[in-house]
């Protein structure tokens, strides 16, 4: 990663500074803006954000979200509340987005990221030129219930802790404000399928056929109720596919992008 820098925004009405950092080709007229995972921060998406990129000719944009990584980090007493989804895609990434000047970017979203980039694509539809959407929840299912209540287990019983203090300031902020809301009562009816068909910008939604956090009707779902929607299923792959299938990712999206960049 390069040119890190911290950028100011307000999230719930008090200010809170976000880890940014730049990747790919600076000089670029186009920017690609990554949303990470439930667990997820700048460091943890590693190389992946700028072999994209310069697969692709662009500016990236990857920052850790309030929590996350180096950004300001949740006071253990906060308690994220069922639409924490979308006060991300509908007040904080607008914010950042016109803090940093980057108009009609491309979106990167994996798992509550790709949540995220869908939230924000329904919300204002114009603004962006594409989404490329990895492994999202469209809606709450119970094997994905099921498997953050492993991953609860695995942080308090294994070195899960341990590994992802390597990516947080706070892990304890990061993993505990993912897992509460996520393992809520209230949460369990929460969903965006009445968003998707508001998005208008050429969608990519991609998962892999072993995903333990969802099953393919998530994917499914974008790929029918977004307008101009289209599906990757990926064998042999969990719920990280730019990990497990780096290159075929990167050349997918390349071409979904050749074929839909104005």
């Amino acid at each position: 990663m390069s040119q890190t820098v911290s950028v100011k925004v307000r999230r719930n009405g008090r200010d809170v500074a976000l880890e940014c950092a730049w990747v790919g080709d600076l000089s670029a007229r186009d920017t690609m803006v990554f949303l990470h995972e439930g667990l997820g921060s700048v460091s943890m998406w590693r190389d992946f954000p700028d072999a994209l990129c310069k697969a692709l000719g662009m500016r990236g944009l990857v920052y850790s979200r309030y929590g996350y990584g180096k950004s300001t980090p949740r006071p253990l007493e906060e308690r994220w509340q069922s639409n924490f989804l979308h006060i991300e895609g509908q007040n904080v990434l607008p914010q950042l987005l016109a803090a940093l000047k980057i108009e009609r970017p491309w979106l990167f979203g994996h798992s509550d990221g790709g949540s995220i980039a869908l939230i924000y694509a329904a919300t204002i539809p114009l603004a962006i030129q594409g989404v490329v959407t990895l492994a999202p929840h469209i809606f709450v299912e119970q094997k994905s219930i099921e498997s953050i209540e492993l991953a609860k287990d695995a942080y308090t019983r294994t070195d899960l802790r341990d590994r992802l203090s390597r990516h947080h300031g706070d892990v304890d902020s990061a993993f505990w404000g993912w897992n509460d809301v996520w393992l809520s009562d209230e949460f369990r009816g929460w969903h965006i399928t009445d968003a998707l068909s508001h998005i208008v910008a050429p969608c990519l939604a991609i998962q892999g056929e072993d995903d333990e956090y969802g099953s393919a009707a998530q994917v499914e779902t974008v790929a029918r109720d977004v307008q101009n929607g289209e599906l990757m299923l990926i064998p042999n792959c969990g719920h990280s596919p730019h990990r497990d299938h780096q290159e075929l990712v990167i050349e997918t999206v390349k071409e979904f992008v050749a074929q839909n960049r104005q």
